[in-house]
Parts: C-alpha cells; structure tokens; sequence
C-alpha cells in the first residue's frame, strides 16, 4: 500500500489510472521524484506525510506533520454520531409527527462540536453527512487549524464548520452543544514502546500522548463536555482497550454508557449520555 501511494503521488494520478496503465514506466524525472519520497519513506518519515493527503469517510484530507494522521478506525467515531442523530431523529418524528410533515427536520437545531480536531477530519465527514446541523471544531494548535480550514475549503465545506484555538471546551457556554465527540490523545507515557516508530517519531506527540497514563485528557475532556452539553447530550470519544476500564470508571456518573469495538474486537469508541440534574 505504501508502494502504490508513493506511485501515485510521484505520476499525479488516481488509484484508478494506476490500474489502467500497469506497463506505464517512469521518466527520469518520476524516477529521480519516486527515489527521494522512497528514500524518505526508508527514514521512517510516514507516505501520508510523502504525499501530503490522506483519505478519511471517502474524502481526500491533506495531512502534515502538524496534524494527527486520520485512521480507518476512528471512521467508528463518526458511525456513532450518526446511529445517535438517526436515533435522534428517529425520537423526533415519533414525538412530533406533525412537525415532520411540515418538513421541518429534527436536525436542524443539532449542534456539535469535534473537540481536537486536528486535520479536521471528523467534523468534515459530519458535515457532508448532516447537512443541517451546527458543526463546531477546536484545536490548541493553530498550526493544525490552519490544515483544517484548507481542508474545510478544498472540501468546499468552509461555510459549514466554525473552527477556534482554545484548549479542549474553554469558553463555550453552558448548554452550547447536543454532541461533544473527540478523538483525544489517550495513549499513555508507559506505553511508548508499544507505539509504532514512525507515529512517536513523526507524528505529533501532543496528539498521541496524553500524559503519563493516558488518561489526563480525557479525564478534563469529560467533566468540560459535561458543562457544554444541553440536556440529554451525548459525549462521544476515542479510546483503547488498556484503558477501557478507566474510561468506564470516569463515566460512571453517567447514563447509558457504552463502549463499541472496533474491526478487530478492540474498544475504541466510549458514548455516554449526560445524566439528568
């Protein structure tokens, strides 16, 4: 896979042009351009970075080292917020069945917010897929900001996402959001060594490791989601299976606390309901 990106981006071309001309050969220039992202690639340097692009929800994000690299299985966060606005919706029309016939959805006043946004890969997906809603994001690093509002507008979905540096929820009011759902760092010092080379060499370390156990994001992440959340909200975030239990432990508070796996049976996704007053 590695192979085939770096052959792309070294002809300019799609996957599918790449399977259509399998005699097609190098010129010295392709040649000397695939050398050096291969050699690049052979320092451990990541082909998402080599490439700049990186595809997430069937859409093409660039990536740089300021930002998190989306992966497939974070794709579970978004299937979740989904399930709850379907669910949502769903409520909705059973509630109000006149107001569903007058065309007004239950949509339209749904407002969340991607808490470390990072390349903005999760609010974008959201925004092609609930195109009534409010979508906030947030980052600390302007940097990556700067990597979501260009992907925000080379997706043509600038109008659609408000972005803004502040650290996790600070300076959102009481009551902001139906959905908080994040993608935090959650991997802790201790596990290090556990970590692929080129994601503790490459990647961002503020957007992989949390703090010596994993757990100090997220353990601010849930009482500030908990303040910006309308009544009956829902806390969407990432996790893993060496601190699923942790995670159950700091939700207890909570209702309807739910932990899904992922492809390979391991916990990844933590949803919790705020609880009544």
């Amino acid at each position: 896979m590695n192979a085939e990106l770096l052959i792309m981006f070294t002809l300019d071309c799609d996957r599918a042009y790449l399977y259509a001309h399998p005699g097609r050969e190098f010129t010295s220039d392709e040649t000397r351009r695939y050398d050096e992202a291969l050699a690049r690639r052979a320092t451990g340097v990541p082909a998402q970075y080599i490439t700049g692009h990186q595809e997430f929800w069937g859409l093409d994000f660039i990536v740089s080292p300021a930002v998190l690299i989306p992966r497939p299985e974070t794709e579970h966060l978004v299937e979740a917020v989904l399930d709850l606005v379907s669910l949502a919706d769903s409520e909705q029309g059973q509630k109000h069945s006149q107001k569903q016939r007058t065309g007004v959805s239950a949509l339209r006043e749904l407002r969340l917010v991607d808490v470390g946004t990072g390349s903005g890969a999760i609010a974008l997906a959201l925004a092609t897929e609930l195109p009534s809603a409010e979508i906030h994001a947030t980052d600390i690093s302007s940097d990556a900001l700067d990597v979501a509002r260009a992907n925000a507008a080379r997706l043509e979905l600038a109008s659609r996402v408000d972005f803004h540096i502040t650290d996790l929820l600070s300076g959102f009011a009481s009551g902001s959001f139906d959905i908080v759902v994040s993608n935090p760092p959650y991997v802790g010092d201790s596990e290090e060594e556990s970590v692929q080379l080129e994601v503790r060499k490459f990647e961002p370390r503020n957007a992989v490791f949390a703090g010596l156990t994993g757990l100090e994001v997220i353990e601010r992440l849930i009482p500030q989601a908990r303040g910006v959340l309308g009544p009956g909200g829902w806390l969407v975030f990432e996790i893993s299976g060496t601190i699923v239990d942790r995670v159950r432990g700091l939700l207890s508070s909570w209702d309807e606390v739910t932990i899904r796996n992922d492809l390979q049976g391991i916990a990844r996704v933590a949803i919790a309901k705020k609880s009544d007053p």
